[in-house]
């Protein structure tokens, strides 16, 4: 007989696994089914195992610079295998986490390959081959995403990579060019780039990090090019030619061709949903472009099935899936006065060489959705704490309504951005004007000083710049 539950989750990434301690909170039977690791690919693939390398690459870069602060350490090295190895075991680290949490939480949790098999009806492959069938009211399908890949561009895990191999490298490359200068991209450039790699990136857009702000991605492009990166935009990789060691990659520039070899070869061309072999399309699940198409709430217009997280659409971020997950849950349950999510209101955040971080319209966006514009910029050299931390290159820029006072946008670049970001993903949530952050204390001396200055210059009232 099938097992009944009053939820089933089918993933445990960031999505999957709030969602089921949320449920398993509100007094529902949740079992949730995960066919690798708990914490999904954010928490053993992507975010936390990069931040650790990164982790691993600052230390180093500080090292190496150590004379800048008053200080001596000769023989500055790395060893990559152990680098890796704290990545991993950090990665593992919080893997228990969940698992302890699901525990706590009362929450069932399944290993194997999910299938729906009919309403309200989930089917579990484990690895012995046995199916465990398990009944629900309420399904959440949160199976995530993949790295995308193009006929001529596929990784094989030796000499081409994606973000998995790039995580355990099987060497370290002396030349490496990635394609594509996204977060994964730029991320994984500046950690190889830090440890003494010749990178280049290619991105086909006009700037790197194009989802940003024009002025943050002018500034980042600058620094990236300073540390000894090489950046082509506007720029294609047509073909990859596999040698025995090396690669060599024909890259088309306004129709120009030139071949760069290099050792390896990192794609991170963006991500496609996980949705084969979940039985959508017999359940009648609409999916749209390798995404499974929802309402605000994650409703998938199919009575009693639910999809959160990167397989239901951008933006592809783990904090995204989790809230998603949470909203989802609770609407599930009638909770009155919920709020569907606000996409603007979700902060964006790259942990490369310096720090980027967003939330909002850009300036761009802004004037094309119709607004009049107040623009404010800081930059960190004004600030007496960037300049004693010995970080004084970045900038603060915030993009106001010029006739209400909203804040529409915040953009930064520069050490520790992502951690200063939450205060203007705040303020937007609570509807702030420009009176409230220019009225706000900042503490001193700080860095989150620098976004009470780029509000103030917005209105011709900075201080130190």
């Amino acid at each position: 007989m099938a097992e009944s539950f009053d939820l089933v989750v089918i993933g445990g990434g960031p999505g999957g696994y709030v969602a089921a301690i949320r449920g398993a909170q509100m007094g529902m039977k949740v079992a949730c089914v995960e066919r690798e690791l708990l914490g999904g690919i954010c928490l053993n693939w992507g975010c936390i195992p990069t931040k650790a390398l990164l982790r691993s690459a600052e230390v180093f870069h500080l090292a190496k610079n150590a004379k800048d602060y008053g200080l001596k350490i000769d023989k500055v090295d790395f060893d990559l295998d152990a680098i890796v190895q704290r990545s991993r075991g950090v990665a593992k680290q919080m893997n228990g986490g969940i698992k302890s949490l699901f525990k706590k939480n009362k929450v069932t949790h399944l290993e194997g390959e999910a299938k729906i098999t009919g309403k309200g009806k989930v089917a579990v492959k484990g690895e012995d081959g046995k199916t465990t069938e398990l009944t629900a009211k309420d399904v959440i399908i949160a199976t995530g995403a993949r790295a995308r890949e193009l006929e001529h561009l596929k990784a094989d895990g030796e000499l081409v990579w994606t973000y998995r191999h790039a995580l355990t490298p099987n060497t370290m490359p002396k030349k490496l060019l990635v394609i594509g200068s996204g977060a994964i991209g730029i991320e994984f450039a500046s950690f190889f780039n830090e440890l003494g790699s010749d990178v280049t990136v290619v991105e086909m857009m006009d700037r790197v990090l194009p989802v940003e702000d024009a002025d943050i991605s002018k500034f980042a492009e600058k620094s990236f090019k300073k540390q000894g990166m090489t950046i082509k935009t506007k720029a294609s990789v047509t073909e990859l030619k596999k040698g025995k060691d090396n690669v060599t990659c024909v890259v088309e520039t306004d129709g120009k061709k030139e071949e760069i070899t290099v050792d390896r070869v990192i794609i991170a061309i963006g991500i496609t949903g996980n949705v084969e072999g979940l039985g959508l399309e017999d359940a009648g699940i609409k999916v749209d472009r390798g995404h499974i198409v929802t309402n605000e709430w994650g409703q998938t217009g199919v009575d009693g099935f639910w999809a959160i997280g990167d397989v239901a659409g951008a933006p592809w971020l783990a904090h995204k899936a989790s809230h998603e997950g949470i909203i989802a849950v609770e609407k599930i349950n009638g909770v009155k006065g919920l709020h569907p999510m606000d996409k603007g209101n979700i902060p964006g955040c790259t942990y490369c060489r310096p720090q980027v971080a967003s939330v909002g319209l850009t300036e761009a966006k802004a004037k094309e959705q119709g607004h009049e514009v107040r623009v404010g910029n800081f930059p960190f050299i004004g600030n007496g704490k960037a300049v004693a931390l010995g970080e004084p290159e970045g900038m603060v820029k915030t993009v106001f309504d010029k006739k209400t006072g909203e804040l529409l946008g915040a953009h930064m670049v520069g050490a520790e951005v992502t951690e200063l970001i939450q205060g203007y993903a705040v303020a937007r949530t609570l509807e702030t004007t420009e009176q409230e952050l220019m009225h706000t204390v900042f503490p001193h001396p700080t860095l989150s000083e620098m976004m009470h200055e780029s509000v103030l210059d917005a209105y011709g009232k900075a201080i130190h710049f």
